[in-house]
């Protein structure tokens, strides 16, 4: 079976894992990367599945939730402790995290980020390490995480820090924030979603 990249992914990251297929549970690892994993809290719990994906570093975005297995699996858990609200500065873990999650990498190990449902700081945290250590655009990185976790999206904050770190990186930006009808999105979203192009009648 032939592999299925996102738009313009295979081009920009020749590393990008082959097998890609999508998740078959929202409660599962997802794969975005031949060593990076992305999940819920509940995914993270299942020691089972951590075991079978070969993960080494768990990273916890949640200031509160609990390592489970942590003693007796052997599993490095590096904390990121920040809530889920525009106002978090979750950009001040994005260059900690990023070399963690490639020095797993070249040790040979796997990453798995986490946070409570794997929708926002988890999905930040991994376009982060992609940006910086996988040459991605902010734009191809969200391509590529949400091919592996479709239901991410990350706060207006998050997505905020997020260009700021893809300007300070590369001097550009492939992402920007609109104003629209809706509020303040990413203008990824505006041409997205069927509603919106329905509704924008609307806003006029």
């Amino acid at each position: 079976m032939m592999a299925r990249y996102p738009p313009g992914v295979r081009l920009q990251y020749p590393n990008y894992v082959s097998d890609w297929q999508p998740m078959n549970k929202i409660s599962g690892l997802c794969k975005v990367a031949p060593s990076l994993f992305i999940s819920s809290y509940e995914g993270a719990r299942d020691t089972q599945l951590l075991r079978q994906h070969g993960i080494t570093c768990v990273v916890n975005a949640t200031p509160d939730l609990p390592n489970p297995g942590a003693a007796r699996t052997g599993i490095e858990y590096v904390r990121v402790a920040v809530d889920d609200m525009p106002s978090a500065q979750l950009s001040a873990h994005f260059e900690y995290i990023a070399q963690k999650i490639n020095q797993v990498k070249l040790s040979g190990g796997r990453t798995l980020v986490h946070c409570v449902a794997g929708v926002s700081r988890s999905a930040s945290l991994c376009m982060a390490y992609l940006m910086r250590y996988e040459g991605l655009s902010l734009l191809a990185s969200h391509q590529l995480v949400k091919s592996a976790r479709p239901i991410i999206r990350p706060n207006n904050g998050f997505w905020k820090q997020l260009i700021d770190y893809e300007r300070r990186l590369r001097n550009l930006n492939t992402v920007h924030m609109v104003q629209t009808c809706f509020g303040e999105m990413p203008n990824i979203y505006t041409g997205s979603y069927e509603f919106f192009r329905k509704s924008m009648r609307y806003c006029r």
